[in-house]
């Protein structure tokens, strides 16, 4: 009787075990099935995230806008226009100018542009004189915009603000608004910063003396 008593508790005790096995087993098969779903899903996303940063990268280091040249026109002692020449670095993407500002300051004063598309004037306007008082901007807050060469048309309009190789743009901005003139031996800095990519540096210092109409700055 007792032997018998002792084989069934046995009996019950290894099923209980099975059992016990079988069930941890399948915690373990879940666990790791989630796991493993979790470390897909992770490195899904940084995948996704590494190529769009890549992309940025890459646009961020191959676009931007060349400063080509800076000239400033005399009027009565100081220069009352600046005309800042600019293109797009080689290699560089489409570029849109009415997202474009610029940063300039002359040590005392310094002025955020933005774009002023009610001074526009094409290629086909200029008369040979870029420093016609219309070509330019009345206030201190927005630049204007010269073509000098867009070739394939994409700078065409005040509307369709966009260069890209080969274009050659004036930005006009109006100092005796921004600084009330600028003035022999002003050292003025800033930048031309696109809506993507490396802005343009602007850094000059002013003549010692102002002799002629048109001044060579940078």
């Amino acid at each position: 009787m007792g032997k018998s008593i002792c084989r069934i508790l046995k009996e019950e005790d290894v099923g209980s075990i099975g059992i016990g096995a079988m069930i941890v087993f399948i915690a373990m098969v879940l666990v790791a099935g989630i796991a493993a779903s979790v470390l897909i899903q992770t490195s899904t996303t940084l995948e996704s995230q590494a190529l769009a940063t890549g992309q940025e990268t890459t646009a961020e280091v191959s676009s931007g806008l060349d400063v080509v040249n800076i000239e400033g026109y005399n009027s009565s002692g100081t220069i009352k226009y600046l005309a800042i020449t600019v293109r797009a670095r080689a290699g560089s993407s489409d570029i849109d100018l009415a997202q474009t500002v610029i940063e300039i300051s002359d040590s005392s004063t310094k002025n955020f542009l933005t774009y002023d598309d009610s001074t526009y004037t094409g290629a086909s306007n200029v008369n040979g004189n870029i420093f016609t008082d219309s070509f330019y901007t009345a206030d201190a807050t927005h630049f204007s915009i010269i073509v000098l060469e867009d070739a394939d048309g994409s700078c065409s309009s005040a509307s369709s603000a966009v260069i890209n190789t080969g274009d050659y743009i004036i930005l006009g901005v109006n100092t005796s608004q921004c600084f009330s003139g600028l003035s022999p031996r002003d050292d003025v800095w800033g930048l031309v910063i696109p809506e993507e990519g490396s802005p343009g540096v602007i850094n000059f210092k002013c003549p010692a003396s102002f002799t002629d109409a048109v001044i060579e700055l940078q």
